[in-house]
């Protein structure tokens, strides 16, 4: 059974408390927090205040992701606004190993997301050191996109070296999860699914997310 972790990007912002209770009260493991710059990505999400307030009303630990450029000048700020979970792209961090090695000082777990094009063996000099890797099954920027098959593949290839290392971190996948493909995500090695739109845009998210996780 994988842990499921709604995107609150796709919440409505003109009510979000009142979708972060609901999530308190589904059978969601997390809540994923998706910060842009408008420079990493395409766009723009939002910043300390909104993850501040969505920390102060949710009972489930934030997995923050960030999509942003140089993410080492804020991981304490994100931590302060109550991020349990950081993750960082290997493709924003030049230093990724002294990226990595701050997080942990800060006492939040460590994760670093792959973009599409990145093979996940760019991070085998790194695995031993991160509690999550996170594959990107979309371009990053923008919700409710297609899900890309080659996913399925990486995900794969990621479990394997995980087992050859003998190694314990998550694997997360974001992106055009739904139910049609979670059942092969978890098959090939996932334990963490982030789901955003089809989520909120059900009509019941609260039976979504258990069947999600059912499934």
């Amino acid at each position: 059974m994988a842990f499921i972790a709604p995107s609150i990007l796709a919440a409505d912002f003109a009510n979000l408390q009142r979708d972060v209770e609901m999530l308190n009260r589904s059978e969601a493991d997390y809540i994923h927090v998706d910060i842009m710059d408008g420079m990493f990505v395409p766009n723009i999400s939002f910043g300390f205040p909104v993850c501040e307030a969505i920390n102060r009303y949710a009972t489930k630990p934030l997995d923050v992701h960030l999509m942003i450029e140089q993410p080492e000048r804020y991981l304490e700020k994100f931590r302060d606004a109550g991020a349990a979970i950081l993750t960082v792209h290997y493709e924003a961090c030049p230093h990724l190993h002294r990226t990595i090695q701050l997080i942990r000082e800060l006492g939040v777990l460590p994760s670093v997301a792959l973009n599409p094009h990145t093979p996940v063996e760019m991070l085998s000099e790194i695995l031993q050191d991160l509690s999550q890797v996170l594959i990107m099954s979309v371009n990053p920027g923008f919700g409710g996109q297609k899900f890309i098959e080659n996913t399925y593949r990486k995900i794969y290839k990621l479990n394997c070296m995980r087992e050859e290392l003998g190694l314990d971190f998550k694997i997360e996948v974001d992106g055009g999860v739904n139910n049609d493909n979670a059942r092969f995500l978890v098959e090939n090695g996932a334990d963490v699914l982030v789901a955003g739109s089809f989520v909120f845009n059900s009509t019941n998210p609260l039976e979504t997310i258990a069947e999600l996780r059912k499934n």
